[in-house]
């Protein structure tokens, strides 16, 4: 059922560049896509010395890909004196991850994130066998991303076209931070797990661009799921409710505060999640999980990530009537880091 309740205004145009000459960051939620993000331009209060933003620049570059057949996920991460990346293959009508893979580099090798998401920008990890790398081509309006290593092989692209979120604030501990996330962009290619070929076309691809000064010690709970029709990024923690978003047939909303409900201790027990502004209830019930704690002195960090499908509501607005949400496929997290 159509609601003819009138949908919120739009978020305002992304910024071409989010800080101006003075050194002031635009902060807000925006739409759209914005230019090279050099944290050393910040004047104060916000201006860091090199060295503490050496250790607190934190940049990743995450990529989610679902079919009927399979979900998958691929991650670059770059935390400043060093890097890692990820990557996984969850078969849902298996109901279990069949490829499933994770490496750290080393400081100055490993990954290579840009500055911004598209315009030409280029993600990579390549290290110790792993190649990963996602490249925006501005003359096709696409991202190709290609994935090589001993268990997985990927070759997809994906489209560019469509609402993407800005958001960029400050952060507790850290500095500021900003981040991309795309709504579902028709996605096509092929995933091979030695012998075994899986088609990717027809299925959705969506990614998550993030680039800031963080806290030495950062946590969140985060919730992502994306189809032509219905999407939404739901985050509680570091970040406040800045990147909370709902794409609506096409229209990018904001949401307010997520509250994530669930037991840490069950990660595959069903979780509740909603927004506090009411446009958003949702049950998540995990059919699988990557799941990987780390303590390499230095960095320590805790991380589950199940792969399942939401059911439930949201709506456009307060007074607009909700929208069913049905098996819509998608992650849950619970992150913590010492990094």
């Amino acid at each position: 059922m159509t609601s003819t309740a009138p949908l919120p205004a739009p978020l305002p145009a992304a910024p071409a560049q989010l800080i101006d000459a003075s050194g002031a960051v635009q902060t807000g939620r925006f739409e759209g896509i914005t230019g090279d993000i050099d944290w050393a331009r910040l004047s104060p209060p916000l201006a860091r010395g090199a060295w503490w933003r050496h250790f607190h620049h934190k940049r990743w570059f995450y990529v989610a890909m679902a079919t009927d057949e399979v979900f998958c996920a691929v991650a670059m991460v770059d935390i400043g004196w060093t890097s890692a990346a990820f990557g996984y293959v969850f078969d849902r009508q298996q109901a279990k991850v069949t490829a499933d893979f994770s490496q750290d580099g080393l400081p100055g090798l490993g990954a290579r994130l840009a500055d911004r998401c598209a315009t030409g920008a280029v993600q990579g990890f390549h290290f110790a066998g792993q190649q990963i790398e996602c490249r925006h081509d501005p003359a096709s309006h696409c991202y190709q991303l290609r994935v090589c290593n001993r268990n997985l092989e990927i070759d997809a692209e994906f489209g560019d076209a469509g609402p993407t979120l800005l958001a960029v604030g400050t952060v507790a501990g850290g500095a500021v931070h900003a981040t991309q996330k795309s709504s579902a962009r028709a996605l096509r290619g092929e995933l091979r797990l030695g012998t075994s070929r899986h088609a990717l076309d027809g299925g959705v691809a969506s990614f998550d661009y993030s680039n800031g000064l963080l806290a030495r010690d950062t946590t969140w709970r985060w919730a992502s799921a994306h189809s032509p029709d219905i999407g939404f990024n739901l985050q509680a923690g570091y970040f406040g409710a800045q990147e909370n978003a709902l794409w609506l047939d096409g229209q990018l909303i904001p949401l307010a505060a997520a509250q994530f409900d669930f037991d840490p201790q069950q990660p595959m027990a069903a979780w509740q999640v909603r927004t506090e502004d009411g446009l958003l209830d949702l049950t998540f019930q995990p059919e699988g999980l990557r799941r990987e704690d780390k303590n390499l002195l230095v960095v320590v960090s805790r991380y589950v990530q199940p792969i399942g499908v939401f059911n439930g509501w949201v709506k456009a607005s307060a007074d607009a009537t909700p929208r069913r949400v049905q098996d819509l496929v998608g992650v849950t997290e619970d992150h913590q880091s010492r990094w």
